[in-house]
């Protein structure tokens, strides 16, 4: 477990645990002190905002789909966002160290979900006889041996393997459906699939 990041997340967790502390002690005096108070108040809704704020922040670390990451086959369009939710569901166990084993299946359901996604890809690829068939499925075994390749670190540090799973997840199949996905859907929508 890298002491860095836990130390990191536990003082971020903690700032926030005191901040709300404060706010409401303050909120408790300014009430004490007469209700009319406009600064208290402002305490109470800053109080009230705070999850709100939260959700806010935590949110970007999450992926959400746009319909601009369709590539036109139904099927495939339903597996990425499938993708999608598995890498999210990850992140959540990632941000919020929900423990070793739930990342571990989390991460384990995710790339055994990938591997089906890739075999459905390349059987279609095949079927229709797609002409850039080899150097897609290539690119799909180079993105498992990186996951393997992060997940090696796993037992020195499974906070930091994680994380760098989880980025590197993230922007490659986004990128992945924006760049050659969207190649071959155009050729493989001529060829009658949907």
């Amino acid at each position: 477990m890298n002491l860095n990041m836990c130390m990191s997340r536990n003082l971020c967790m903690f700032g926030v645990a005191l901040l709300i502390l404060t706010l409401i002690t303050a909120v408790i005096l300014g009430l004490m002190a007469g209700p009319t108070n406009p600064l208290t108040w402002a305490l109470v809704g800053l109080l009230v905002l705070i999850p709100f704020i939260h959700r806010r922040i935590a949110s970007r670390h999450y992926i959400e789909w746009k319909d601009e990451y369709n590539v036109g086959i139904d099927s495939i369009d339903q597996q990425h966002r499938k993708l999608v939710s598995l890498i999210n569901q990850l992140q959540t166990a990632v941000d919020y160290s929900t423990g070793e084993q739930f990342e571990r299946e989390a991460l384990d359901e995710l790339v055994d979900y990938t591997k089906t996604h890739f075999g459905y890809e390349e059987g279609l690829m095949e079927k229709y006889d797609y002409p850039e068939f080899e150097p897609h499925k290539a690119q799909h075994r180079k993105m498992i041996a990186k996951v393997e390749a992060v997940l090696a670190g796993y037992e020195q540090d499974h906070d930091r393997a994680m994380n760098d799973a989880v980025v590197f997840l993230k922007h490659w199949l986004i990128n992945h459906i924006n760049g050659t996905d969207k190649q071959y859907s155009s050729y493989l929508i001529g060829k009658g699939a949907s």
